[in-house]
Protein backbone atom coordinates (compact mmCIF):
# COMPACT_ATOMS: atom_id res chain seq x y z
CA UNK A 1 0.00 0.00 0.00
CA UNK A 2 1.96 3.33 -0.95
CA UNK A 3 1.77 6.24 1.48
CA UNK A 4 -0.31 9.17 0.65
CA UNK A 5 1.30 11.83 -1.45
CA UNK A 6 1.61 15.87 0.56
CA UNK A 7 -0.87 18.02 -0.89
CA UNK A 8 1.79 20.68 -1.99
CA UNK A 9 1.71 24.15 -0.22
CA UNK A 10 -0.47 27.19 -1.77
CA UNK A 11 1.85 30.52 -2.45
CA UNK A 12 -0.01 32.19 0.19
CA UNK A 13 0.98 29.32 2.79
CA UNK A 14 4.29 29.66 1.73
CA UNK A 15 4.23 32.96 1.95
CA UNK A 16 2.88 33.28 5.29
CA UNK A 17 5.67 30.64 6.76
CA UNK A 18 7.92 32.75 5.28
CA UNK A 19 6.99 35.71 6.84
CA UNK A 20 6.95 34.13 10.37
CA UNK A 21 10.52 32.25 9.81
CA UNK A 22 13.98 33.90 10.16
CA UNK A 23 15.64 33.57 5.86
CA UNK A 24 17.59 30.41 6.46
CA UNK A 25 14.69 28.51 8.51
CA UNK A 26 12.82 29.83 5.02
CA UNK A 27 14.91 28.36 2.82
CA UNK A 28 14.97 24.84 4.63
CA UNK A 29 11.12 25.34 4.00
CA UNK A 30 11.47 25.94 0.46
CA UNK A 31 14.10 23.07 -0.48
CA UNK A 32 11.59 20.44 -1.72
CA UNK A 33 8.91 23.23 -3.39
CA UNK A 34 8.87 23.63 -7.17
CA UNK A 35 10.68 27.04 -8.55
CA UNK A 36 7.43 28.33 -9.80
CA UNK A 37 5.56 28.03 -5.72
CA UNK A 38 8.81 29.79 -4.59
CA UNK A 39 8.48 32.83 -7.06
CA UNK A 40 4.61 33.27 -6.47
CA UNK A 41 5.38 33.05 -3.11
CA UNK A 42 7.96 35.30 -2.56
CA UNK A 43 5.62 38.21 -4.38
CA UNK A 44 3.48 37.71 -1.37
CA UNK A 45 6.14 38.85 1.26
CA UNK A 46 7.98 41.98 1.81
CA UNK A 47 10.64 43.14 -0.19
CA UNK A 48 13.67 42.83 2.03
CA UNK A 49 12.64 39.64 3.08
CA UNK A 50 12.40 38.09 -0.67
CA UNK A 51 15.69 39.30 -0.98
CA UNK A 52 17.27 37.70 1.86
CA UNK A 53 15.73 34.83 1.02
CA UNK A 54 17.00 34.79 -2.16
CA UNK A 55 20.63 35.45 -1.08
CA UNK A 56 20.87 32.29 1.01
CA UNK A 57 19.71 30.32 -2.36
CA UNK A 58 22.74 28.59 -4.75
CA UNK A 59 23.17 30.76 -7.39
CA UNK A 60 21.55 27.45 -10.08
CA UNK A 61 18.14 27.43 -7.84
CA UNK A 62 18.13 31.51 -7.43
CA UNK A 63 18.78 31.82 -11.17
CA UNK A 64 15.66 29.17 -11.59
CA UNK A 65 13.05 31.29 -9.12
CA UNK A 66 13.98 34.77 -10.35
CA UNK A 67 13.02 33.13 -14.14
CA UNK A 68 9.57 32.38 -13.05
CA UNK A 69 9.12 36.14 -12.06
CA UNK A 70 8.28 39.35 -13.65
CA UNK A 71 11.68 40.32 -16.24
CA UNK A 72 11.88 43.81 -14.35
CA UNK A 73 11.41 42.38 -10.84
CA UNK A 74 13.67 39.54 -11.83
CA UNK A 75 16.63 41.94 -12.84
CA UNK A 76 15.78 44.12 -9.97
CA UNK A 77 16.11 41.50 -7.47
CA UNK A 78 18.97 39.97 -9.46
CA UNK A 79 20.93 43.01 -8.42
CA UNK A 80 19.73 43.74 -4.54
CA UNK A 81 21.50 40.42 -3.42
CA UNK A 82 24.67 41.30 -4.31
CA UNK A 83 24.42 43.65 -1.68
CA UNK A 84 24.69 43.38 2.01
CA UNK A 85 22.56 42.54 4.49
CA UNK A 86 20.80 45.29 6.08
CA UNK A 87 21.24 47.82 3.89
CA UNK A 88 19.18 50.13 1.23
CA UNK A 89 20.03 47.99 -1.35
CA UNK A 90 18.23 45.09 -0.21
CA UNK A 91 15.14 46.49 0.00
CA UNK A 92 15.19 48.15 -3.60
CA UNK A 93 12.28 47.66 -5.96
CA UNK A 94 12.26 48.64 -9.66
CA UNK A 95 11.92 52.48 -10.63
CA UNK A 96 9.71 51.67 -13.64
CA UNK A 97 8.47 55.35 -14.55
CA UNK A 98 11.29 56.54 -15.99
CA UNK A 99 11.45 58.73 -18.55
CA UNK A 100 14.39 61.12 -20.32
CA UNK A 101 13.96 65.22 -20.19
CA UNK A 102 12.51 65.80 -23.71
CA UNK A 103 9.43 63.57 -23.66
CA UNK A 104 6.04 65.17 -22.82
CA UNK A 105 3.47 65.71 -20.31
CA UNK A 106 0.87 64.39 -22.39
CA UNK A 107 3.42 61.67 -23.82
CA UNK A 108 4.24 60.40 -20.10
CA UNK A 109 0.81 60.68 -19.20
CA UNK A 110 -0.27 58.26 -21.64
CA UNK A 111 2.34 56.01 -20.16
CA UNK A 112 1.69 56.25 -16.72
CA UNK A 113 -1.99 55.47 -17.50
CA UNK A 114 -0.99 52.28 -18.64
CA UNK A 115 1.60 51.38 -16.10
CA UNK A 116 -0.51 52.21 -13.52
CA UNK A 117 -2.48 49.42 -14.39
CA UNK A 118 -0.41 47.06 -13.54
CA UNK A 119 1.94 48.97 -10.65
CA UNK A 120 1.65 51.12 -7.69
CA UNK A 121 3.22 54.44 -8.96
CA UNK A 122 4.15 57.34 -6.61
CA UNK A 123 6.89 59.22 -8.72
CA UNK A 124 8.27 59.50 -12.14
CA UNK A 125 11.69 59.74 -12.33
CA UNK A 126 13.39 61.92 -14.99
CA UNK A 127 16.91 60.78 -16.27
CA UNK A 128 19.85 61.16 -19.35
CA UNK A 129 20.92 58.85 -21.69
CA UNK A 130 23.07 57.10 -19.03
CA UNK A 131 20.68 56.68 -16.84
CA UNK A 132 21.74 59.33 -14.14
CA UNK A 133 19.03 60.87 -12.16
CA UNK A 134 17.83 64.43 -12.89
CA UNK A 135 14.97 65.01 -11.60
CA UNK A 136 11.57 63.82 -9.97
CA UNK A 137 8.22 63.89 -11.90
CA UNK A 138 4.66 64.36 -8.69
CA UNK A 139 1.52 63.59 -10.25
CA UNK A 140 0.88 66.95 -9.24
CA UNK A 141 2.95 69.19 -11.72
CA UNK A 142 1.66 66.68 -14.55
CA UNK A 143 -2.08 67.56 -13.45
CA UNK A 144 -1.25 70.84 -13.21
CA UNK A 145 1.34 71.60 -16.46
CA UNK A 146 0.65 72.40 -19.75
CA UNK A 147 0.10 68.82 -22.04
CA UNK A 148 2.95 69.90 -24.62
CA UNK A 149 5.59 71.10 -21.75
CA UNK A 150 8.79 68.91 -21.46
CA UNK A 151 9.28 67.37 -18.55
CA UNK A 152 12.74 68.60 -17.99
CA UNK A 153 10.66 71.91 -17.88
CA UNK A 154 8.50 70.50 -14.81
CA UNK A 155 10.54 68.14 -12.98
CA UNK A 156 12.25 68.75 -9.25
CA UNK A 157 15.82 69.20 -9.81
CA UNK A 158 18.41 67.42 -8.21
CA UNK A 159 16.40 65.27 -5.68
CA UNK A 160 17.46 63.47 -3.13
CA UNK A 161 18.71 59.98 -3.09
CA UNK A 162 19.98 57.18 -1.92
CA UNK A 163 23.15 54.88 -2.08
CA UNK A 164 22.39 51.50 -2.12
CA UNK A 165 25.15 49.95 0.09
CA UNK A 166 24.14 52.51 2.80
CA UNK A 167 23.03 50.53 6.24
CA UNK A 168 19.46 50.77 7.05
CA UNK A 169 19.88 52.56 10.66
CA UNK A 170 22.55 55.53 8.44
CA UNK A 171 19.85 55.70 5.48
CA UNK A 172 16.71 56.15 8.03
CA UNK A 173 18.78 59.41 9.73
CA UNK A 174 19.14 60.58 6.65
CA UNK A 175 15.24 60.90 5.47
CA UNK A 176 14.31 61.48 9.56
CA UNK A 177 12.89 65.04 8.73
CA UNK A 178 11.90 63.93 4.74
CA UNK A 179 9.20 61.56 5.08
CA UNK A 180 8.92 60.76 1.87
CA UNK A 181 6.64 58.00 0.50
CA UNK A 182 9.25 56.86 -2.14
CA UNK A 183 13.36 57.27 -2.22
CA UNK A 184 15.20 57.15 -5.43
CA UNK A 185 18.29 55.17 -5.47
CA UNK A 186 21.47 55.68 -7.45
CA UNK A 187 25.01 54.41 -7.50
CA UNK A 188 28.01 55.95 -7.09
CA UNK A 189 27.81 57.55 -10.61
CA UNK A 190 24.42 59.17 -10.00
CA UNK A 191 22.40 56.48 -12.02
CA UNK A 192 19.04 55.33 -10.89
CA UNK A 193 19.81 51.56 -9.94
CA UNK A 194 15.48 51.21 -8.25
CA UNK A 195 13.80 53.02 -5.91
CA UNK A 196 12.87 52.06 -1.59
CA UNK A 197 9.27 53.02 -0.32
CA UNK A 198 9.61 54.95 3.21
CA UNK A 199 7.48 51.90 4.64
CA UNK A 200 9.31 49.42 3.51
CA UNK A 201 12.23 51.01 5.44
CA UNK A 202 9.97 52.24 8.71
CA UNK A 203 9.46 48.77 8.89
CA UNK A 204 12.34 46.73 8.41
CA UNK A 205 13.67 48.97 11.25
CA UNK A 206 10.83 48.29 13.40
CA UNK A 207 11.86 44.82 13.07
CA UNK A 208 15.43 45.58 13.79
CA UNK A 209 14.25 47.72 16.94
CA UNK A 210 12.26 44.75 18.49
CA UNK A 211 15.29 42.53 18.25
CA UNK A 212 17.35 44.47 20.23
CA UNK A 213 15.68 43.34 23.45
CA UNK A 214 16.82 40.35 22.57
CA UNK A 215 20.45 40.59 21.22
CA UNK A 216 21.03 42.20 24.39
CA UNK A 217 20.78 38.90 26.33
CA UNK A 218 22.04 36.50 23.88
CA UNK A 219 19.06 35.51 21.79
CA UNK A 220 20.06 36.02 18.24
CA UNK A 221 17.33 38.32 15.83
CA UNK A 222 17.53 35.22 13.63
CA UNK A 223 15.45 33.61 16.24
CA UNK A 224 11.51 33.64 16.17
CA UNK A 225 8.20 32.02 17.77
CA UNK A 226 8.46 29.40 14.64
CA UNK A 227 12.02 28.73 14.77
CA UNK A 228 12.72 25.08 16.20
CA UNK A 229 13.46 24.10 19.49
CA UNK A 230 17.34 22.53 18.46
CA UNK A 231 17.73 25.85 16.60
CA UNK A 232 16.83 27.81 19.70
CA UNK A 233 19.11 26.10 21.74
CA UNK A 234 21.82 26.79 19.60
CA UNK A 235 21.14 30.43 19.65
CA UNK A 236 20.83 30.41 23.61
CA UNK A 237 23.55 27.91 24.94
CA UNK A 238 26.76 29.22 24.20
CA UNK A 239 25.84 32.90 25.55
CA UNK A 240 24.57 31.40 28.85
CA UNK A 241 27.42 29.59 29.14
CA UNK A 242 29.32 32.46 28.86
CA UNK A 243 27.29 34.09 31.70
CA UNK A 244 28.01 31.34 33.89
CA UNK A 245 31.78 32.15 33.34
CA UNK A 246 31.45 35.75 34.26
CA UNK A 247 29.04 34.88 37.28
CA UNK A 248 31.61 32.74 38.45
CA UNK A 249 33.83 36.00 38.16
CA UNK A 250 31.36 37.76 40.52
CA UNK A 251 31.39 34.95 43.08
CA UNK A 252 35.06 34.87 43.01
CA UNK A 253 34.96 38.08 44.32
CA UNK A 254 32.60 37.09 46.95
CA UNK A 255 35.21 34.21 47.77
CA UNK A 256 38.02 36.42 48.56
CA UNK A 257 36.11 38.58 51.16
CA UNK A 258 34.51 34.73 52.69
CA UNK A 259 36.53 35.95 56.04
CA UNK A 260 34.76 39.73 55.98
CA UNK A 261 31.48 37.89 55.52
CA UNK A 262 32.06 35.17 58.18
CA UNK A 263 32.32 37.69 60.61
CA UNK A 264 29.93 40.67 59.22
CA UNK A 265 27.14 38.81 58.49
CA UNK A 266 24.98 41.21 58.30
CA UNK A 267 26.88 42.34 54.78
CA UNK A 268 24.88 39.52 53.23
CA UNK A 269 21.37 41.32 53.70
CA UNK A 270 22.72 44.39 51.51
CA UNK A 271 24.84 42.73 48.98
CA UNK A 272 21.31 42.60 46.94
CA UNK A 273 20.35 45.92 47.52
CA UNK A 274 23.41 46.96 45.67
CA UNK A 275 23.03 44.77 43.00
CA UNK A 276 19.91 45.50 42.01
CA UNK A 277 20.61 48.86 42.56
CA UNK A 278 23.51 48.97 39.93
CA UNK A 279 21.39 47.19 37.86
CA UNK A 280 19.11 49.95 37.30
CA UNK A 281 21.67 52.77 36.72
CA UNK A 282 22.98 50.71 33.86
CA UNK A 283 20.29 49.85 32.40
CA UNK A 284 19.12 53.36 32.18
CA UNK A 285 22.11 54.30 31.02
CA UNK A 286 22.25 51.68 28.31
CA UNK A 287 19.09 51.84 27.50
CA UNK A 288 19.74 56.15 26.48
CA UNK A 289 23.05 55.13 24.78
CA UNK A 290 21.49 52.35 22.66
CA UNK A 291 18.40 55.24 21.84
CA UNK A 292 20.93 57.69 20.86
CA UNK A 293 22.90 55.13 18.61
CA UNK A 294 19.18 54.36 17.09
CA UNK A 295 18.45 57.51 16.14
CA UNK A 296 21.73 59.33 14.98
CA UNK A 297 21.84 61.51 18.21
CA UNK A 298 25.45 60.38 19.11
CA UNK A 299 27.51 61.79 16.23
CA UNK A 300 31.40 61.71 16.65
CA UNK A 301 33.29 63.38 19.08
CA UNK A 302 30.28 63.48 21.31
CA UNK A 303 31.11 59.81 23.20
CA UNK A 304 33.16 61.88 26.09
CA UNK A 305 30.30 64.09 27.15
CA UNK A 306 27.79 60.76 27.20
CA UNK A 307 30.10 59.27 28.94
CA UNK A 308 30.65 61.88 31.56
CA UNK A 309 26.90 62.83 31.99
CA UNK A 310 26.59 58.78 33.14
CA UNK A 311 29.25 59.22 36.10
CA UNK A 312 27.57 62.40 37.13
CA UNK A 313 24.29 60.79 36.97
CA UNK A 314 25.68 57.70 38.59
CA UNK A 315 27.35 59.66 41.56
CA UNK A 316 24.00 61.78 42.20
CA UNK A 317 21.63 58.98 41.96
CA UNK A 318 24.20 57.02 44.20
CA UNK A 319 24.50 59.29 46.75
CA UNK A 320 20.65 59.61 47.20
CA UNK A 321 20.15 56.25 47.14
CA UNK A 322 23.24 55.79 48.94
CA UNK A 323 21.59 58.08 52.05
CA UNK A 324 18.44 55.61 52.24
CA UNK A 325 20.36 52.21 52.04
CA UNK A 326 22.90 53.35 54.27
CA UNK A 327 20.24 54.54 56.86
CA UNK A 328 18.62 51.32 56.86
CA UNK A 329 22.37 49.39 57.35
CA UNK A 330 22.68 51.74 60.26
CA UNK A 331 19.10 51.28 61.42
CA UNK A 332 19.27 47.45 61.29
CA UNK A 333 23.00 47.08 62.11
CA UNK A 334 21.68 49.18 65.59
CA UNK A 335 18.66 46.68 65.87
CA UNK A 336 21.42 43.97 66.41
CA UNK A 337 23.44 45.70 68.83
CA UNK A 338 26.62 45.85 66.15
CA UNK A 339 29.04 48.84 68.00
CA UNK A 340 29.91 49.14 63.91
CA UNK A 341 26.22 50.58 62.69
CA UNK A 342 27.26 54.27 61.91
CA UNK A 343 31.01 52.97 60.16
CA UNK A 344 28.50 49.77 58.04
CA UNK A 345 26.22 52.59 57.04
CA UNK A 346 28.84 54.57 56.19
CA UNK A 347 30.26 51.82 53.78
CA UNK A 348 26.85 51.43 52.53
CA UNK A 349 26.42 54.77 50.98
CA UNK A 350 29.90 54.86 49.21
CA UNK A 351 29.67 51.14 47.99
CA UNK A 352 26.30 52.62 46.68
CA UNK A 353 27.94 55.89 45.28
CA UNK A 354 30.98 53.90 43.56
CA UNK A 355 28.85 51.15 42.29
CA UNK A 356 26.20 53.70 40.66
CA UNK A 357 29.49 55.55 39.29
CA UNK A 358 30.81 52.02 37.64
CA UNK A 359 27.17 50.92 36.46
CA UNK A 360 26.53 53.89 34.64
CA UNK A 361 30.21 54.30 32.88
CA UNK A 362 29.30 50.93 31.90
CA UNK A 363 26.11 50.93 30.65
CA UNK A 364 27.83 54.05 28.14
CA UNK A 365 31.14 52.49 27.68
CA UNK A 366 30.72 48.96 26.94
CA UNK A 367 28.19 49.79 23.71
CA UNK A 368 30.58 52.20 22.42
CA UNK A 369 33.06 49.70 22.75
CA UNK A 370 31.14 47.13 20.85
CA UNK A 371 30.32 49.86 18.00
CA UNK A 372 34.38 50.85 17.89
CA UNK A 373 35.62 47.51 17.49
CA UNK A 374 32.82 46.29 14.55
CA UNK A 375 30.06 44.60 16.38
CA UNK A 376 26.36 44.85 17.45
CA UNK A 377 26.33 47.36 20.34
CA UNK A 378 23.31 46.00 21.71
CA UNK A 379 24.77 42.08 21.03
CA UNK A 380 25.01 40.33 24.81
CA UNK A 381 25.81 43.95 26.45
CA UNK A 382 23.53 43.48 29.36
CA UNK A 383 25.54 40.16 29.94
CA UNK A 384 28.51 42.16 30.39
CA UNK A 385 27.27 44.60 32.16
CA UNK A 386 25.86 42.75 34.50
CA UNK A 387 29.29 41.17 35.06
CA UNK A 388 30.81 44.44 35.65
CA UNK A 389 28.18 46.48 37.92
CA UNK A 390 28.00 42.81 40.44
CA UNK A 391 31.94 42.57 40.85
CA UNK A 392 31.88 46.75 41.09
CA UNK A 393 29.01 46.33 43.91
CA UNK A 394 30.07 43.65 45.99
CA UNK A 395 33.68 43.99 45.65
CA UNK A 396 33.25 47.57 46.96
CA UNK A 397 30.74 46.98 49.30
CA UNK A 398 33.20 44.14 51.11
CA UNK A 399 36.39 45.62 50.24
CA UNK A 400 35.53 49.28 51.88
CA UNK A 401 33.71 47.08 55.16
CA UNK A 402 37.03 44.97 55.33
CA UNK A 403 39.03 48.21 55.12
CA UNK A 404 37.25 50.26 57.52
CA UNK A 405 34.70 48.20 59.51
CA UNK A 406 37.47 45.07 60.42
Amino acid sequence: MTSPVAAPHSPSDLAAEIARRSSIEAVRLLQNEPEAAIAEALLLVRTVVAVDVLALFPEPRRRAVLENLPKELAAQWALDVTFPEGSVGRMMEPALAVFTPEVTVRGSTAVLRELVKHVFVTYGFVVDEDRRLEGVITFRDLHLSDEHKTLGEIMLRSPFSLRPETELTDAMKQVLNRHFPVYPVCDAHGKLIGQVRGQAMFEEQAVEISAQAGTMVGVDKEERLATPWPRSLKFRHPWLQLNLLTAFLAAAVVGVFQNTIDRLVILAMFLPVLAGQSGNTRCQALAVTLRGMTLGELRHGKERVLVMKEALLGSLNGAFVGLTAGLGMYVVARAQNNPSALALGAVVWAAMVGSCVISGLSGALIPLTLRRLGADPATASSIFLTTATDVASMGLLLGLATVFVL
